[in-house]
């Protein structure tokens, strides 16, 4: 089943290959933008929600795989199936390598396509659920009192609540209070979850213990 919103953007300079695209793509049931450069593209704002990119390897300003280097450069999280008349492997080597879904060589079967952009638009709803799950993280840690952060931050890298108490100035019971509360507001329901959760966020004390040594601790 398509995902809904998902959206698809063409980009390909020939005129009655957007347009055979476009008619697939919206028979499907996805949505479709077509362009006929990779500049025009650049210039539209995206929308939200899963999409992906049908990128013509040659185009007549910049280059499909120009354009792929540019979004990474930008850090644009967004799948991409190349299609191309005249291939070649170290061409597909190279975009495969950046990260493309798949690789068509014109002509190529509709249903080629269909399970690259399903598969492409699969892995967009994934990274933005992790982008989603990531911020809700960020916004659990901010809330966090200054006192709060200090104990998390020291607490994960391994050091006993004593430990903590020593380095903070405050006394045990103290700490087990703050690492009561930060269990709570990071929703934690282990130890060891709100470990994964502070190597998520970057969140850690300089102790001179690495995340492979505390696993054996």
């Amino acid at each position: 089943m398509p995902l809904d919103p998902a959206i698809v953007y063409v980009v390909d300079d020939d005129v009655s290959v957007r347009e055979s695209l476009e008619l697939l793509i919206r028979v499907v049931g996805w949505r479709v933008e077509t362009f006929a450069s990779a500049r025009d593209f650049l210039a539209r704002s995206r929308a939200e929600g899963p999409q992906c990119l049908v990128l013509d390897v040659s185009l007549p300003d910049l280059s499909g795989l120009d354009l792929q280097k540019l979004l990474l450069t930008d850090d644009v999280n967004l799948p991409i199936i190349f299609i191309t008349g005249h291939g070649d492997i170290p061409m597909t080597v190279q975009a495969m390598k950046a990260g493309a879904v798949e690789f068509l060589t014109k002509p190529f079967e509709d249903t080629a396509l269909c399970d690259a952009v399903r598969h492409a638009l699969e892995r967009s709803q994934a990274a933005l659920a992790r982008e989603a799950e990531l911020r809700a993280l960020r916004e659990r840690h901010a809330s966090l009192s200054e006192r709060e952060r200090e104990v998390m931050a020291l607490i994960v890298v391994g050091l006993l609540n004593k430990q903590v108490g020593i380095r903070l100035g405050i006394s045990e019971i103290t700490v087990k209070a703050h690492r009561g509360k930060v269990m709570r507001k990071m929703r934690a329901d282990s130890f060891a979850e709100l470990v994964k959760i502070a190597a998520r966020l970057g969140v850690a004390a300089s102790e001179g213990l690495t995340w492979h040594a505390l696993v054996h601790l």
